[in-house]
């Protein structure tokens, strides 16, 4: 399990573009990583079309966003297409980062076990620590909610 001041784990996932992202590519300046459920989905479209919607003034305040899920490549692309979606979406298809992020859940629906995504979002800084865990959240709101802890940083 992750705390305030670990240093985040190290991830080198494909985006929607297949463009390799890594979290070394971000040192110098913080970066919002969300981890949400799926593409397409009510909840996961509010969140990723919110911090769509600020990413300038993420941006104004040197800071990247960037959601992952494990959704591939293509469906993420899809996705972003179809929703205008402008930050950036990370595939963890095998679903090692969201592991490492300590994200993965286990979950009964019907009756059966299944693996899921709790909706999270770290914030990092620019050397790599984390900053501010947020588990469990609601997606309408949250991009501006952590806007406001970035403007803290």
């Amino acid at each position: 399990m992750l705390h305030i001041g670990d240093k985040a784990p190290d991830f080198e996932l494909p985006d929607a573009d297949m463009t390799i992202a890594k979290l070394s590519d971000y040192r110098g300046k913080p970066l919002v990583l969300f981890f949400y459920v799926r593409d397409d989905t009510p909840g996961c479209t509010t969140q990723a079309i919110e911090f769509s919607d600020l990413e300038g003034d993420y941006a104004a305040l040197g800071c990247a966003v960037a959601g992952v899920s494990r959704d591939d490549c293509i469906r993420h692309g899809a996705f972003r297409d179809k929703h205008g979606i402008t930050v950036r979406l990370l595939a963890d298809k095998d679903g090692g980062v969201c592991q490492a992020y300590g994200v993965v859940v286990q979950r009964e629906v019907d009756g059966v076990s299944r693996e899921g995504i709790n909706r999270s979002t770290f914030i990092i800084d620019g050397g790599g620590r984390i900053r501010h865990i947020l588990q469990n959240v609601t997606p309408k709101g949250h991009a501006a909610e952590i806007l406001k802890l970035v403007k803290e940083l």
